[in-house]
């Protein structure tokens, strides 16, 4: 229940999404990328059943403690959420000096992660984070280590084809196959609020990054 978690644990400090890129402007604020699925508790224990797990199971979900905004917070109600499924999860929360080394390691089976940056085209998350693991550092951030030779094929095109409409619906349409295949759960994009007196104007940037030069004082 995304809402809950937005309302409750997030104080209205963060933005839904479907998506899996850090801004909608990489998948060209397509609705049908961006849309989350609705909350439909009972299609969901109907899902479980006919995937052969009525009576649910357990996996432990590696999470951070001090990396993102409530972090453990979220693995924790992400727990007692999949609990109504059925889902055991056991949340094995550590700081993320020993977090970040054990994904490396690809000793996971489920995690929690992030992606930000200042550049919002597509191809700076779907070569780093979602392509298959291969060489010069593609599908280096790609943890879980899962396989979709058609996105990667979509994605591979996209990186190279130079007519911005062709690209267009290269991202797109490997966008809807990763979304079409579940490879990962998109939660949120966080926001992240600055605070300052009152005689300071300050600029801030969708990328979380202060410009000093964008600072005035009253």
């Amino acid at each position: 229940d995304i809402e809950t978690m937005k309302t409750k644990l997030m104080n209205g400090q963060s933005l839904p999404t479907g998506g899996n890129t850090p801004s909608p402007l990489a998948a060209y604020n397509d609705a049908q990328i961006e849309a989350r699925p609705p909350f439909d508790l009972a299609q969901a224990r109907a899902l479980m059943a006919e995937a052969g797990y009525a009576n649910g199971f357990e996996v432990t979900l590696d999470c951070p403690n001090n990396r993102y905004v409530n972090d453990e917070e979220i693995c924790l109600a992400l727990a007692s959420m999949w609990a109504q499924l059925k889902v055991k999860l056991r949340v094995n929360a550590m700081p993320r000096a020993l977090y970040f080394p054990k994904l490396e390691k690809l000793d996971t089976s489920l995690y929690l992660y992030g992606w930000g940056g200042s550049v919002t085209d597509a191809e700076t998350t779907m070569t780093p984070v979602m392509r298959n693991r291969g060489e010069q550092g593609v599908g280096l951030y790609n943890y879980g280590n899962w396989r979709n030779d058609k996105f990667d094929a979509l994605a591979a095109r996209s990186s190279v084809e130079p007519d911005p409409k062709k690209r267009e619906e290269l991202i797109k349409a490997a966008l809807r196959e990763w979304k079409e295949q579940v490879h990962t759960i998109p939660l949120h994009r966080q926001i992240i609020p600055w605070a300052a007196r009152t005689n300071v104007e300050a600029v801030h940037r969708a990328d979380n990054w202060l410009e000093v030069d964008w600072v005035t004082l009253k």
